[in-house]
């Protein structure tokens, strides 16, 4: 009897066993709305997008299949040639100023001082504003005659400037704007970086006579290097693709002195209505957005290695 009530738990795990096998994953109804919201959303666009840059579409005529003909035209379009290194360039300037004065300003506000927690408030203002508002109000800035800073120069005795009317000062100029309405974001990641450090290095610094700049060079800087890399790699990301700052300034001018890649997309496609070479444009800046990420995920691994080795 004690061995027929034993062998019988097991005769019906058994029988239940199959039918747990046979029955259909209870999470599918979740996963179906968001594969179908990513397919729809991410990959068709991206699909069609590649299907175009491989035909020659004009808006008004039918499409005509030219394979890697438009990826070929890009290596000898000056204009594109020209809108990359302006991406460079405005991409590095609108990483590193505002690395540099975020990193700044999170070591003044991470001391204690009265009006410390309005004067944050005020700081990261700009990063509220809309950027097509920002662009208005530093157009009328950079105005030659009528702007405020050239009467600022003018205070200083300095010559008036061109700002972002001349090809050689606009990508300075836009780099100032995106600077000045960015470094409060990094301000905010550092000042986290700053705040999860303990109190016990700086004692240890302080009691060996350490000055200001080797507490911030031997412990503050190699502390909140991942929180610099996190800023860095969003602030990266952002300008490669920056559109509405330039666009509602300069509009890629003067001529084409502040054309990027993103202004010149939008040139192809949507005012000389090329789709087809448009879409190659596209597929080769995602490329480009992409490369960059895998460089800065690099350097961060091996300065992750570099700093495990030094620690051994």
């Amino acid at each position: 009897m004690s061995a027929l009530t034993q062998s019988t738990p097991g005769a019906a795990q058994s029988e239940a066993a199959p039918e747990k096998e046979l029955r259909p994953p209870s999470y599918w109804p979740f996963v179906v709305p968001a594969l179908v919201v990513v397919i729809a959303i991410i990959i068709f666009p991206w699909v069609f997008t590649i299907w175009m840059s491989l035909n020659e579409w004009k808006v008004g005529s039918s499409t005509t299949f030219v394979g890697l003909s438009n990826y070929l035209r890009l290596t000898s379009d000056p204009r594109f040639i020209e809108a990359v290194g302006h991406t460079l360039v405005y991409t590095i300037l609108s990483v590193l100023l505002p690395l540099v004065l975020g990193t700044f300003a999170a070591v003044v506000f991470h001391q204690k001082f009265p009006g410390r927690g309005f004067l944050r408030g005020v700081f990261i203002m700009p990063m509220m504003a809309t950027p097509v508002a920002i662009a208005l109000v530093w157009t009328m800035m950079f105005h030659p005659q009528l702007g405020v800073l050239n009467y600022l120069l003018s205070l200083v005795g300095i010559p008036a400037q061109l700002w972002v009317f001349h090809p050689a000062t606009v990508i300075p100029s836009l780099v100032l704007v995106e600077t000045w309405q960015w470094t409060p974001l990094v301000m905010l990641i550092v000042l986290g970086g700053l705040a999860a450090i303990p109190t016990e290095p700086y004692e240890s610094a302080q009691i060996d006579g350490a000055s200001i700049w080797q507490v911030f060079r031997f412990i503050t800087l190699p502390l909140i290097m991942p929180f610099l890399f996190i800023a860095g790699m969003i602030r990266m990301i952002d300008a490669v693709k920056s559109f509405d700052i330039i666009f509602a300034i300069t509009q890629g001018g003067p001529g084409s002195a502040s054309e990027t890649i993103n202004i010149y997309l939008y040139s192809v496609a949507f005012s000389y209505y090329d789709l087809g070479y448009g879409s190659a444009i596209a597929v080769v800046f995602f490329l480009l957005i992409v490369l960059l990420a895998a460089v800065m995920l690099y350097a961060r691994q091996r300065m992750l290695w570099t700093e495990i080795a030094s620690g051994t």
